[in-house]
């Protein structure tokens, strides 16, 4: 039988046998197939070669093709993926409506900040991605500013080593559990006090080396101009990069308990900056600027941050804390030495009543993502999503700092030398009581009550001032 011929009695035969197989076993039992051809004498060992050459150049070629696909798919983004994995990109974004009520209402009000509003707190769109599989970018812009569009973060991460990875370009600094979660996962509406700029580095323009060397243990460090987001160093004069450490663990990893969170954290960051920059802070509940200290003179000053971090989950239950301080050192245009001090703290319990466990939403030393077991269905057919409760308690102390310029003291309500209707106090107290609704893993609905005391009375509008504030505040939340 001629070689043709025996191809086409192979080929008919093949078929026939390959009848019997579904369609996902048919690639792999091409093979199988020629080997019996062979062994029964249909097709010569020379022959069965050949037609072999053929199917290996066909599953070369396949191979490749199926390498340099171009997916689509959607999870959490619309997400386009090469069959190797190797390269991706994705467009993300998210949108927080927020409404607040204020129970501070003056006669004359003049101050906007305690104004019942609805204000779009967030919108952001952007890409990330990654390239020949080692090459992560993210660009992404904040559209909800009042003035114009703002870059919120533009990052390059060499990813050559999970142990050591190299990123530079706008992020987010290493300093903060509270701060490095996300705005989208945070447990209440906004963060704590404790996320103030002079206690807390945030997005800041520089360089990084981080990784995680063993699973459950994280640490970076990072060199950034100090000066917060889209803002250069401002002064030749002094031209000290901030550096900032940090390292944390989840001791339940160590142990292989995959329903427990044991987190321990630390932060320091150093650096020298103009004496002028000492943050503002504003209540939890977005209402009244309480604090403004009267800023130091001289040239320079030395900022040192301290950042201590907890996170304590079993299943549905989690207890969380931070504590952080900063201090600063300089010497006035008096020549006088100054050593000052703020610092801040918040302690926090919350329960997932849907029974959700926090370990599943925790990743590389953050929280990220809470899954409803079941998401909500309008329909009928599906759950109700997830319900989180949760209460925290925090506590602000700049003592040291006067809030009115000439000298005033502490303990009397001050006025702002630079305008008459303002008072600020440098101590205080927050409350929050908070209810979240995640009707499935992109969307949140959030109810927070928060009651601020202020340490001495604060200016609310003309003529009235206040010993407290309490805010009723809702989000409405969708990312992607």
């Amino acid at each position: 039988m001629n070689f043709k011929l025996r191809s086409l009695v192979a080929a008919t035969l093949a078929g026939s046998m390959l009848m019997g197989f579904g369609t996902s076993a048919m690639a792999d039992s091409t093979d199988d197939i020629l080997n019996a051809l062979i062994a029964k004498g249909i097709l010569t060992e020379e022959e069965g070669a050949l037609l072999q050459k053929g199917r290996t150049g066909e599953k070369e070629a396949a191979a490749k093709k199926k390498e340099s696909e171009i997916k689509a798919s959607f999870k959490d983004g619309i997400k386009w993926e090469s069959g190797d994995k190797a390269n991706s990109m994705s467009i993300n974004g998210r949108v927080q409506l927020d409404t607040r009520s204020n129970d501070i209402n003056g006669g004359t009000t003049d101050n906007n900040k305690i104004a019942d509003t609805y204000e779009l707190r967030r919108a952001y769109l952007g890409a990330k991605g990654t390239f020949s599989k080692y090459y992560d970018f993210e660009v992404t812009a904040d559209l909800a500013q009042t003035s114009a569009p703002q870059l919120d973060v533009a990052y390059v991460n060499l990813h050559w080593w999970d142990q050591a990875q190299f990123q530079f370009g706008q992020f987010k600094m290493p300093f903060s559990l509270e701060e490095r979660t996300s705005s989208r996962f945070i447990d209440f509406q906004e963060r704590s006090v404790v996320n103030n700029g002079s206690l807390t580095p945030g997005k800041e323009r520089g360089i990084m080396l981080h990784g995680t060397p063993v699973a459950g243990l994280n640490y970076a460090i990072a060199f950034s101009t100090g000066q917060g987001k889209n803002t250069n160093e401002s002064t030749q004069i002094e031209d000290s990069k901030d550096i900032i450490l940090h390292a944390d663990a989840n001791l339940a990893e160590f142990m292989g308990n995959k329903d427990a969170v044991m987190h321990l954290g630390a932060s320091y960051a150093n650096g020298d900056l103009p004496p002028a920059v000492v943050s503002t802070q504003r209540s939890e509940g977005r209402g009244l600027e309480f604090f403004q200290a009267t800023a130091p003179t001289g040239t320079t000053m030395e900022r040192t941050r301290y950042g201590l971090e907890t996170a304590l989950a079993y299943g549905p239950v989690k207890f969380q804390g931070e504590y952080s301080e900063a201090k600063f050192e300089g010497t006035n245009a008096a020549s006088v030495s100054y050593n000052k001090s703020l610092d801040a703290y918040y302690v926090e319990a919350l329960w997932l009543i849907t029974g959700e466990k926090y370990a599943d939403s925790y990743k590389k030393g953050k929280f990220d993502r809470i899954k409803p077991t079941n998401d909500f269905n309008p329909d009928g057919k599906g759950g109700f999503g997830a319900i989180e409760f949760g209460v925290r308690y925090s506590k602000f102390d700049a003592s040291d700092f006067d809030t009115v310029a000439n000298g005033a003291t502490s303990n009397t309500p001050v006025m702002k030398a630079s305008s008459a209707t303002a008072s600020y106090t440098n101590q205080a107290d927050s409350y929050t009581v908070g209810l979240k609704w995640i009707p499935t893993a992109n969307a949140r609905i959030m109810l927070n009550y928060v009651k601020t005391n202020f340490d001495t009375p604060v200016l609310a509008a003309t003529g009235e001032t206040v010993n407290n504030e309490k805010v009723l505040m809702m989000r409405t939340q969708y990312d992607f």
